[in-house]
């Protein structure tokens, strides 16, 4: 009960910091260079994420200096919140790069690679690549992945971050998947380590279904892939090994079916998956 507990303070903290950063921002996010043009159209500011970055890092700070009070868990980070931390601001770097500086018509893995074959190299390459390396780093920790596990776990956490962008084709829908396949896992992890350091990341990212539904901003690349990234890691760092090898299955087999056909034609044709898209979201006609 008490790790219950653990987890949803941690995840309560989380969405009502964004919440109160996103009350208290909205002139900064009105600034001209965030602004970007939607699937329909209209203009919104983009690069949402960074309120997720920016909560997780006042609830990491509020956990210190409480527990150098003597409340709570003692000042410090454990090797799970490290982790976390640093996957939330490296993939948020690196998406953040692609919102404000994207260049050239390049889509999907082989529409980057192939435009580096040929010596431009594309932001999303930059973010493929940047993101390839950072999910090294983070499942090299000492003492925790060596060998095959090192090369299998990386793949898995840069496949569900480059899942969580593929999904950012219409509002809410990158969260909505985030949200149901972090359903499970929560429970899974319950409220251990792993549990309760994932917690406030994934708190502060559903805070923004609202806005993102609403089209009052887009979560970006330096949303979706945070909330991409924390998930791999959630599942590296918390699940056993078969659980691991059937989440990296699926999303092999989706970031391959990314390739193949469009995630949004296939919603678009079936009736259940469309429904849940469309919930939430204000009927608008596009531009």
């Amino acid at each position: 009960m008490e790790g219950l507990a653990r987890w949803a303070l941690a995840f309560s903290v989380g969405f009502l910091a964004v919440r109160f950063l996103r009350v208290t921002t909205r002139d900064l996010f009105a600034a001209p260079a965030l602004q970007r043009e939607n699937h329909r159209g209209a203009r919104l500011p983009t690069a949402g994420g960074l309120l997720i970055v920016l909560a997780v890092l006042l609830v990491e700070a509020a956990r210190a200096v409480i527990g150098a009070i003597g409340v709570g868990d003692e000042p410090g980070l454990d090797t799970p919140r490290s982790l976390v931390l640093f996957a939330v601001f490296a993939f948020a770097l690196l998406g953040l790069i692609d919102d404000l500086l994207a260049n050239g018509e390049a889509r999907g893995f082989r529409g980057h690679v192939g435009e580096a074959l040929r010596g431009r190299l594309s932001t999303g390459f930059l973010k493929l690549a940047g993101g390839g390396a950072v999910a090294v780093v983070l499942v090299a920790s000492p003492g925790f992945a060596t060998g095959r596990r090192l090369i299998v776990d990386a793949v898995l956490i840069a496949l569900c971050t480059n899942l969580g962008n593929l999904l950012d084709r219409a509002p809410g829908r990158t969260l909505k998947v985030g949200a149901l396949a972090y359903v499970p896992l929560a429970i899974a992890l319950g409220g251990g380590a792993v549990g309760v350091a994932a917690a406030p990341v994934m708190g502060a990212a559903i805070a923004l279904l609202g806005d993102d539904l609403r089209e009052r901003l887009m979560l970006g690349d330096t949303g979706a892939n945070v909330v991409g990234a924390v998930l791999g890691l959630a599942v590296v760092l918390g699940l056993d090994e078969p659980a691991r090898l059937a989440v990296l299955a699926v999303v092999v087999l989706l970031n391959v079916a990314a390739e193949l056909v469009s995630f949004s034609a296939v919603i678009d044709r079936t009736p259940p998956l469309r429904a849940l898209d469309h919930w939430g979201r204000p009927n608008r006609a596009v531009d």
